[in-house]
């Protein structure tokens, strides 16, 4: 495989200095800055859930059923990084994300592995417009 070129980096390195920032706002458990990391038509698919969730705004309505049970994140933290770049304004970033979450039913340490596609927005951020979620194994 080729080196990137200057350019390519510049942009892998972009990526994941948002993929970076929407795992500490996530971690911090800061529910504004992180639905703000990702587009209004942005999917998800959790193992956590029965179905996609098909916007943000659906995301949203499911994750405020979530603090209503108790939850809340404690912390988060990525590891094992990729950034596979589609189209010069599309991205494909995985990584292994370690969560410790509280529940009705105390902490737990999560173990998971992540993918999200992102867009480079008109103004030039790049927003998330899918996010799959699923336990790493064991």
């Amino acid at each position: 495989m080729a080196e990137p070129t200057a350019d390519q980096a510049t942009v892998v390195a972009e990526v994941i200095a948002a993929a970076d920032h929407i795992t500490a706002v996530f971690g911090a458990f800061n529910r504004d800055a992180y639905f703000a990391c990702f587009a209004p038509e942005a999917t998800f698919m959790f193992h956590t859930t029965d179905r996609l969730l098909g916007s943000r705004g659906e995301y949203e309505t499911e994750w405020a059923s979530w603090i209503e049970s108790g939850f809340s994140v404690l912390s988060c933290s990525s590891h094992d990084q990729r950034v596979d770049m589609i189209a010069d304004d599309v991205a494909v970033f995985t990584h292994r994300v370690l969560t410790t979450v509280r529940d009705a039913e105390g902490d737990h340490d999560l173990v998971e592995r992540e993918t999200i596609v992102m867009r480079r927005g008109a103004g030039g951020a790049w927003l998330g417009v899918h996010e799959h979620l699923s336990p790493a194994p064991a």
